[in-house]
């Protein structure tokens, strides 16, 4: 079955994907259960307009980018390994400022 999720960027994460700050979206059916170390790379893939090394470094967040899910730290829900359910939130907030 396919999920159905709430992305929301803020903090400047927003010019990333195409200047929308939220975003509803449909994950597609997987075998596997989605997960934050699952949905990351398929934002990367379908979602982000430029500049990938901005919001990611490897196969995460970059330093400096909050991730909130359900308005809950994600490091308090498993990070990566968190498993992702429908209606689910995520929140992805730079807190990097040019200056």
């Amino acid at each position: 079955m396919a999920l159905r999720i709430c992305l929301e960027f803020s903090g400047g994460a927003e010019l990333l994907f195409n200047k929308t700050k939220k975003h509803e979206v449909t994950l597609p059916v997987c075998e596997k259960d989605w997960t934050i170390g699952s949905l990351l790379p398929w934002m990367r893939e379908t979602m982000l307009k430029e500049r990938p090394e901005l919001f990611m470094q490897g196969n995460t967040v970059r330093p400096g980018i909050l991730v909130l899910i359900n308005d809950s730290d994600w490091e308090l829900m498993g990070e990566l390994d968190y498993s992702i359910k429908e209606n689910d939130r995520i929140i992805f907030i730079s807190t990097l400022h040019g200056g």
